[in-house]
């Protein structure tokens, strides 16, 4: 069914209008851009129009199938429109039916879609969509399983055929303290070279620790029962390991070409669960009893298995790395979803660390490893933070706890959330010029394969 136009403000009730009149109004307007919501499932999608970008035509036309998912994600644009503080002004144009993946590619009234929901079916938007012509912001994963891997693939090669820019939402490149990590990688006179450590003692390690009951826009979240199908949303070794994996390929050798096929070897792969009891489920689900795709899943006590934790150790062009991705239920009093990593140099270890020493805020230490006199090196840091003053001014080198750390004004803290917009901003420059650098494609590509081979070891 068709659900009419509405204004998600108080004040402004608008009209209702097809699609296709609207897509005759938007040309005539000055907004170069004009977004499409393909089935959101997941708050990702939400977070995208967090903030209100002038370049972007405040309607936005949402396709997707009747049910909670896509009333849920109204709603928090709803509250994005309603907020005190630097409210939206978004009206959300909804096709819902069962041809709603159809009727977008039909009727095409924007020009970027943005996909995030259950990614079983996400390949396969991501395909059609750029094999109709239109760009597509896609949120992580773009694959779960290495069939759709060798999809993914067809669909960069149909993308770059019809002009289009097909990208993954990378948030944590635009986190302050990974930032600076990578900046002092790249100062020899700090950090040296990037080791090549082994299996036991990696270069570079990344770890992530998520919770599935959290507060998200300052409410607690509510999941889709999907969300916890691993055939649906993807286990934990092929999901937020993607933000670990690109993190390591953009650090160690930015801005380089990596070819999948030398440049990358799977050494060891694993996977573990994690189980909720039915009354977590129903807290964070909404939902008093588990869906009949989930009964796979349940082991004694009627409680759920999860395969959401995965860690992969390999090589990436003979630096020894290692990713982890841990889902608890819930996190600590005080406590959020968290980041771990290390990057090894011949001279420096360069830490970040998030834990309750931390008062779970990600701090970025510098660890003097080489043969340089305490004071010496200190000296070399400065020096080197001080020539970073035009990129990031007030940064600073600081102490905490006896150990040396890197002291960032809060001005660059802006959260997990704000680094939606950031994404869409890149995302929109590339758009503007019509390309992106030459090493984003082959390396989503690197990327993706290393978690699709990864999952096929770990079973």
């Amino acid at each position: 069914m068709k659900i009419s136009k509405f204004l998600l403000l108080l004040s402004v009730i608008a009209a209702a209008c097809t699609p296709s009149e609207k897509k005759e109004t938007a040309t005539e307007q000055s907004w170069p851009f004009q977004l499409m919501t393909l089935d959101p499932g997941h708050f990702h999608a939400a977070l995208v129009q967090k903030v209100q970008l002038p370049e972007i035509n405040p309607t936005v036309y949402v396709y997707a199938p009747e049910g909670p998912d896509v009333q849920d994600h109204l709603n928090r644009i709803r509250g994005y429109n309603t907020k005190e503080n630097d409210p939206t002004h978004w009206v959300e144009d909804v096709y819902s039916g069962p041809d709603f993946f159809e009727k977008m590619i039909e009727q095409k009234p924007g020009n970027i879609v943005v996909i995030s929901g259950n990614n079983a079916k996400k390949t396969h938007y991501i395909k059609g969509s750029v094999a109709a012509g239109l760009n597509v912001l896609a949120d992580k994963p773009m694959v779960i399983n290495p069939d759709d891997f060798q999809q993914l693939i067809e669909a960069f090669d149909i993308a770059e055929k019809n002009k289009v820019l097909l990208y993954d939402i990378m948030t944590e490149r635009y986190e302050i303290t990974t930032i600076l990590q990578k900046e002092l990688s790249q100062i020899p006179a700090v950090f040296g070279e990037l080791q090549k450590g082994d299996t036991e003692h990696p270069a570079i390690s990344k770890e992530s620790v998520h919770h599935f009951f959290k507060y998200v826009s300052g409410n607690p979240i509510k999941r889709p029962a999907w969300f916890f199908d691993v055939t649906q949303q993807g286990e934990g070794i092929v999901d937020v390991t993607t933000h670990l994996v690109d993190l390591i390929q953009w650090e160690c050798f930015p801005e380089q070409v990596i070819d999948y096929k030398k440049d990358i070897e799977i050494q060891k792969a694993r996977r573990w669960a994690t189980e909720l009891t039915p009354s977590q489920f129903r807290r964070v689900t909404h939902l008093d009893a588990y869906p009949d795709y989930l009964k796979k899943d349940i082991i004694r006590d009627s409680v759920l298995n999860v395969y959401s934790n995965g860690e992969i150790n390999y090589t990436l062009r003979g630096v020894h790395a290692r990713v982890s991705v841990i889902w608890n239920y819930e996190a600590p009093e005080g406590a959020k979803d968290t980041h771990y990593s290390v990057m090894r140099g011949t001279k420096a270890n360069l830490i970040i660390r998030q834990g309750k020493d931390e008062n779970y805020k990600p701090v970025l230490y510098v660890e003097n490893t080489g043969d340089m006199s305490g004071e010496t090196f200190l000296s070399a840091l400065k020096e080197a933070i001080a020539g970073l003053q035009d990129k990031y001014p007030g940064v600073a080198v600081g102490e905490f706890n006896g150990k040396t750390i890197i002291d960032i004004p809060e001005k660059y803290k802006v959260g997990h959330e704000a680094h939606f917009t950031q994404v869409l901003k890149k995302y929109l420059e590339y758009l503007k010029n019509g390309h992106m650098p030459e090493w984003e494609v082959p390396n989503m590509i690197a990327k993706y394969y290393t978690t699709t081979k990864a999952y096929e070891l770990s079973r």
